[in-house]
């Protein structure tokens, strides 16, 4: 028989479980024999082939036919050395693919080990004590716990429901939240009500269930194949890199042909002319830019992580450097979601929690244990915070209230109540939780000193005013009633439920603001970020925790959820362009619209959520935040980022990060692409100049490949500037390489470093008695001193040139120079590698290079520290004194 037709006994049977689930041995021998509860990839890329895919992008694709051409010039004209050039760039081509290989594997697997940093727990009993475990450890036979928000595990049969709700979308495609029910079923598993499945969320409701399927064996698994074969698209950030890439190399390849068709205009031979061709091509097309970038984004992800910002995806790691405005919670994120019970209202006067004593017929109080979903075990009260705060308040002051739930009706946003049908002892009472104006109204009577009395006007009158002093002191302010019933209600009706209620009094809890978030703050202003609270609770209470964190200075525009549902765009769109704003009030569901609003009026919006209806507007916005520790599994995987810590204080430190990110890229782009330019400079200066080639092009790839590399990823480590956070966000529309980028590097810095290589080279020549015109044979003791030369000026200018690009305003004298120990590695590297192509035998064999005197070195030296003169005096003259200097 199908498991859904079975009764809850019969079930459990089947299994060969019980109520108390199963003994930590039976658990760990059903592991062995099903595995862990794990969906595999039906299909994943070999490594082998992700190597084979470097040879065919459209750079390769370029190289590829030059080596063609070359190999065909040597058949055609055998003699000329051309297989030597061919075989070279077939060394390019694989030079660059392990190289590109290496840094997509690495970026690959920095991304697999953060999510690994979020593991997906379940709470499952065994042995009759409720654990919290990994899903992977979950197997058949356990009895798990559901509650709204969380991801199921497996494929369970639930065993006992409380108006469970699930959403099905992973599955079915349906949307629409269903009803679930443990009572037996006939027909297939996916139309039973009483099965839910691995995958599917929970909406709303809790349930304890019965794993009768996990990993590939569950209806989720058996669909995987289906969605494993998904490619993940490239972040816009390098989708512009690619773009940026290949218009270089097309820019390339065709000021090669220009001077190619110019070679023969003025007379140069074939040979020369390819040489040129093929030169100027491989000097300026940027092999290993791409993935530097994918690294960088990668490497970033994984600082965000260790500052307890989890990114998701590679894109946001960048937009987060373009946020305008941060929607946020208050509770958990500018708070610390340490509840505890502050003020009591009751019989007319306001007491400290601390000091209140129950008498065992405090309805206050069995209201607040008994209308709570938190519970005591091992030592330590667990569940949502408010409800612990109030089981933590019943206990010290009463003790434990023994009596058995009838029916509940959960906590929604809408309703913001939570109602319980209770027996207590022999009586059924109805105990009621919420906000006051939600609370007050259900209330025909209300209880002081004891005895019920009729609801009178000027009752709601105190009691609204004492809920308007402790929120004024910051305090979430609840409201109690209750009410005696005669028969049960089998299905909870809150028509029925809650009506002619007896108001009981007023809990006001405390949840003192985080301390780091005043400074957070204060970063977020200066950096030209706003900040919008967005909060459930009411806005005296919103208010006043502003005024404390420092989100407010002067009186804010405050807007409570009734309110904002009246409200046209047209009126709710002048409302947001206030300074100060604040929501009270709100359900998450109303997020979206505060989002949608923002973004239409081109604004980049980061929004925090945790709960289900915070999915919505998680996705919506352009960075969807969700909490690490109090977020629903359904809020976690709508987001972009995970806040490990909860912490508002995170959110403003990944945008740090993600502001220095691109900063970072950019300064590698200007290292990189500087040295473009002393590569290309010799090769024009070859076919106009009439001279011996400076620079040969296995020593250009000695600088792309190999001096420039270590340097360039140290670029990509710098910590953020003093002044990062002290600018206003660039803006979504700024391309990467703008003019202020490439004229930086090809209009100043670069020329600094041509100057400086072909002074090494015309130096050596006219010291080794060159005349000019005299055309020297390429195994020239003398011409190959001078190309060395050359090749030296480059290394040295651009040791000088990662000093420069460390910042683009800011002086290198400001950061310090010893801030970044990575540029010291990278210029050790860089040096090293320079000695051995210069000095060692098989560095001046593959290269065409011979040692230099240490006189050489000491002549060359200058031009490093002229280009960083030159660039702090840019600087001094650009951005100022006070922003050089400081």
């Amino acid at each position: 028989m199908k498991i859904n037709s079975l009764s809850k006994e019969e079930a459990l049977r089947a299994l060969v479980s019980s109520e108390n689930g199963l003994s930590e041995k039976e658990a760990a021998k059903r592991l062995t024999e099903y595995g862990f509860n794990e969906i595999r990839e039906a299909h994943k890329t070999s490594l082998a082939m992700k190597f084979l895919r470097q040879f065919t992008h459209f750079l390769a694709l370029l190289l590829w036919a030059g080596a063609a051409l070359a190999f065909l010039s040597e058949y055609l004209h055998p003699g000329e050395n051309m297989a030597t050039l061919g075989f070279a760039i077939l060394g390019v081509i694989f030079i660059n693919a392990v190289f590109t290989f290496i840094q997509e594997y690495r970026a690959e697997r920095a991304l697999e080990a953060l999510k690994k940093l979020l593991p997906f727990y379940v709470r499952i009993i065994r042995e009759g004590r409720e654990r919290k475990l990994l899903s992977r450890e979950t197997v058949p036979g356990d009895i798990i716990l559901l509650s709204e928000g969380d991801r199921v595990p497996a494929d369970a049969r639930l065993l006992e429901d409380s108006v469970l709700r699930v959403n099905n979308a992973s599955l079915t495609g349906e949307s629409e939240p269903s009803l679930r029910s443990s009572t037996p079923s006939q027909g297939e598993l996916l139309e039973s009500p009483n099965i839910v499945f691995a995958g599917t969320t929970v909406t709303s409701g809790s349930g304890k269930a019965l794993v009768f399927a996990t990993g590939m064996r569950t209806e989720f698994g058996r669909i995987a194949h289906l969605t494993s074969t998904v490619q993940q698209d490239l972040s816009p950030l390098q989708k512009e890199i690619v773009k940026a890439t290949r218009l270089v190399a097309t820019i390339a390849a065709l000021v090669g042909i220009f001077f190619f068709g110019l070679g023969f205009g003025i007379g140069r031979s074939f040979w020369h002319n390819f040489i040129f061709a093929i030169g100027i091509t491989v000097a300026l097309i940027p092999e290993g830019l791409l993935p530097t970038v994918t690294l960088s984004l990668a490497m970033a992800s994984q600082r965000m992580a260790r500052r307890k910002a989890l990114i998701k995806n590679l894109s946001s790691a960048e937009t987060l450097g373009c946020v305008t405005v941060i929607c946020t919670d208050k509770t958990g994120t500018l708070t610390q979601n340490r509840m505890s019970a502050a003020k009591i209202w009751e019989n007319e006067r306001i007491i400290d929690a601390e000091d209140y004593r129950a008498q065992d017929d405090d309805m206050l109080i069995s209201a607040s244990l008994l209308c709570n979903n938190a519970h005591f075990a091992d030592n330590e009260y667990k569940g949502d915070p408010t409800e612990a705060a109030l089981l933590r308040l019943g206990r010290e002051s009463m003790g434990e209230r023994k009596a058995e739930r009838l029916a509940e009706i959960p906590f929604d946003s809408d309703r913001k109540r939570m109602t319980t049908l209770n027996k207590v002892g022999s009586d059924e009472y109805v105990f009621t939780k919420g906000a006051m104006e939600n609370i007050l109204p259900l209330c025909s009577r209300y209880l002081s000193k004891g005895i019920e009395r009729q609801m009178e006007e000027s009752f709601r009158e105190m009691a609204t005013d004492a809920c308007h002093q402790l929120m004024d002191k910051g305090l979430r302010v609840l409201a109690f009633a209750y009410k005696k019933t005669n028969s049960s209600f089998p299905i909870p009706d809150p028509e029925t439920l809650e009506t002619d209620l007896v108001f009981t009094g007023l809990i006001g809890l405390e949840d003192p603001p985080r301390p780091e978030v005043p400074d957070a703050i204060k970063k977020c202003h200066e950096a030209g970020i706003r900040i919008i609270m967005i909060t459930g609770d009411g806005s005296r209470t919103a208010v006043a925790v502003a005024r404390e964190i420092g989100l407010v200075k002067g009186e804010p525009v405050v807007i409570e959820g009734p309110e904002f549902m009246k409200m046209e765009d047209r009126e709710l769109r002048e409302k947001l362009s206030a300074k100060e704003i604040i929501f009270a009030r709100m359900a998450p569901k109303n997020k979206m619209r505060v989002v949608s609003i923002l973004q239409e009026e081109g604004q980049l919006v980061a929004v925090t959520g945790d709960g289900v209806n915070d999915a919505p507007a998680l996705k919506k916005a352009d960075i969807g935040i969700a909490m690490g520790i109090s977020g629903t599994d359904v809020a976690k995987e709508a987001s972009d980022m995970i806040l490990l810590d909860d912490n508002f204080a995170t959110i403003v430190n990944a945008v740090e990060e993600g502001r220095t990110v691109y900063d970072n890229i950019r300064k590698f782009i200007t290292y990189i692409f500087a040295s473009n330019i002393p590569e290309a400079v010799p090769y024009l200066a070859y076919v106009l100049l009439r001279i011996p080639l400076p620079l040969t092009i296995m020593q250009i790839l000695a600088v792309d490949l190999g001096t420039d590399m270590l340097p360039a990823l140290a670029l990509g480590t710098e910590k953020p500037t003093p002044s990062i956070m002290k600018q206003p966000p660039r803006s979504r529309n700024e391309r990467l390489l703008d003019f202020s980028v490439l004229s930086r590097a090809y209009l100043f810095l670069g020329p600094i470093e041509a100057a400086a290589c072909m002074f090494g080279f015309f130096y050596i020549m006219y010291g080794g008695g060159w005349n000019w015109g005299n055309m020297l044979r390429p195994d020239d003791i003398l011409y190959m001193q001078a190309t060395t030369a050359c090749l030296t000026a480059i290394i040295i200018s651009q040791i000088g040139n990662v000093f420069a690009c460390r910042s683009s305003k800011e002086s290198v004298f400001s950061l310090g120079f010893l801030t970044n120990p990575a540029v010291f590695i990278g210029i050790g590297f860089e040096i090293c590698l320079q000695l051995f192509i210069v000095y060692h035998p098989y560095g001046n064999m593959i290269f065409a290079t011979r040692p230099l005197s240490l006189t050489t070195w000491i002549v060359l030296m200058p031009f490093a520290l002229f280009l960083l003169l030159a660039e702090e005096t840019r600087k001094y003259f650009t951005f100022g004194r006070r922003t050089v200097l400081l």
